[in-house]
């Protein structure tokens, strides 16, 4: 494992339970030698996990996933080696913030419509350490206050789309998150497309700029894998994976579940490298 990485993971800044010092924890039991911090739509845990990661001599590559849609399918891109101190992109996530704490507002006024009046938004903010409120965090407190007996069953009666409590994200395509992410020097990934399921979709994200592909996924059979294999190699992608480890959020995956080579750390340096330098050409 000395030889492995995890390029999946989230921390409370977004919708885990897990520290950074607790992720580094983690990692470090697991043996990995590389992780990457991958909160959605923020990059406030990426600092002080490598803060908490740099005694250890454990690589913390800067990551995010950003949340877009198209043809009214949520798309998550993965951005690895992004410059996440400054740039576009930093300056694109007050954007999405704002709007997610708008949309969670929206959300909680729904809910009351339909009866549901002892969820406030201080209580939702309260779960999470930065602005990255999401749907995670409401369907945790539907539950907890009995309202539903598990996440699962918030997002299909309350929250998923279709459902009262329901209210549209942030309007980003695909195409605007990996611009976005190699307008920064970063490299645009697809995340879990075993779970989004728009396959035919692919060749346009690479004709746009996406460079990999999430073919390593937890609790995923063999055939799955390789079908994402064949994928990637047929669109010349880079094969990364991960765990998507949400600590306690996700019961089925956890630090370290799901791991790729160090070589493929390597590539998608390698990668960062070439969008750094188109970067730099394009802001001239």
């Amino acid at each position: 494992m000395a030889s492995s990485a995890d390029l999946h993971i989230h921390t409370f800044f977004s919708d885990s339970t897990s520290s950074p010092q607790e992720v580094v924890d983690e990692a470090l039991l697991a043996g990995l030698s590389c992780i990457a911090i991958t909160d959605h739509d923020i990059v406030e845990g990426v600092n002080p996990t490598i803060e908490a990661a740099s005694p250890h001599h454990l690589e913390v590559v800067p990551g995010i996933e950003l949340s877009s849609e198209f043809e009214n399918c949520d798309i998550h891109i993965l951005g690895y080696f992004i410059d996440h101190n400054k740039g576009p992109l930093h300056e694109k996530i007050d954007v999405f913030l704002d709007a997610r704490m708008e949309r969670m507002k929206k959300m909680i006024m729904n809910l009351k419509a339909v009866g549901i009046n002892n969820i406030e938004f201080e209580e939702v903010c309260a779960l999470t350490q930065s602005r990255a409120v999401g749907r995670a965090h409401l369907a945790a407190l539907l539950q907890q206050k009995g309202w539903v007996s598990n996440i699962k069953s918030a997002f299909e009666k309350y929250i998923g789309p279709g459902c009262p409590g329901y209210a549209p994200k942030y309007k980003q395509t695909p195409f605007e998150a990996i611009e976005l992410i190699r307008s920064c020097g970063g490299v645009a990934v697809m995340a879990h497309p075993m779970l989004t399921q728009k396959d035919e979709l692919i060749p346009q994200f690479v004709a746009a700029g996406l460079k990999g592909l999430e073919v390593y996924y937890p609790n995923c059979i063999n055939t799955v894998t390789e079908f994402y294999e064949r994928i990637a190699q047929k669109n010349n992608l880079i094969a990364t994976g991960g765990s998507d480890a949400h600590g306690k959020a996700k019961s089925f995956t956890y630090v370290g579940k799901r791991t790729v080579p160090l070589e493929v750390v390597e590539q998608l340096r390698r990668a960062s490298v070439i969008a750094r330098s188109e970067a730099t050409k394009q802001s001239l």
